[in-house]
């Protein structure tokens, strides 16, 4: 039997997520809209970002064992931020037409894990953004995105 790949895999790896966060986050420096909100961000932040969405989509661990995050720890960083529906639209658009521009596969099947994951996930941001502090346990588990049917935190396994 063939071994199916991981969205990780099929993204092209560590490398890959690496280059479209970097990208990426050159054009949010540059958005009138973005640039206020991330515009203090650390030099780490977009290799955490690479390396968070890399874990969840099925790469090394390197978020949460190298770089001591987790998924409740991405969550606080979203508090008090007030993000709007018009940021996560344009955050959404930058980094899907960074995917493009970097040849991250385009097969419907990865882009519609993408696509999922990054709507939830920037949903999410926009919720808790409008917080002082969460609701949630603090040892809420890293989400794990998959071909088909997503599992996350708020997701029940649907097996």
């Amino acid at each position: 039997m063939k071994k199916i790949p991981t969205l990780y895999e099929w993204a092209g790896g560590l490398e890959a997520f690496e280059k479209l966060t970097e990208q990426f986050y050159k054009k949010v420096l540059k958005d009138p809209l973005l640039e206020p909100v991330f515009k203090n961000m650390s030099k780490q932040h977009q290799l955490h970002v690479a390396h968070f969405i890399a874990e969840v989509f099925g790469g090394p661990k390197i978020y949460t064992e190298d770089d001591n995050g987790s998924h409740y720890g991405m969550m606080v960083r979203h508090l008090n931020r007030h993000l709007t529906e018009e940021m996560r639209r344009r955050w959404m658009a930058l980094f899907l037409d960074t995917a493009d521009e970097l040849g991250i596969p385009t097969d419907p099947e990865f882009r519609s894990a993408l696509v999922g994951y990054l709507e939830w996930g920037s949903r999410i941001a926009v919720i808790n953004s409008q917080n002082e502090k969460l609701d949630v346990p603090t040892h809420e588990p890293m989400p794990s995105w998959d071909w088909g049917v997503p599992k996350g935190p708020y997701i029940p396994d649907h097996q």
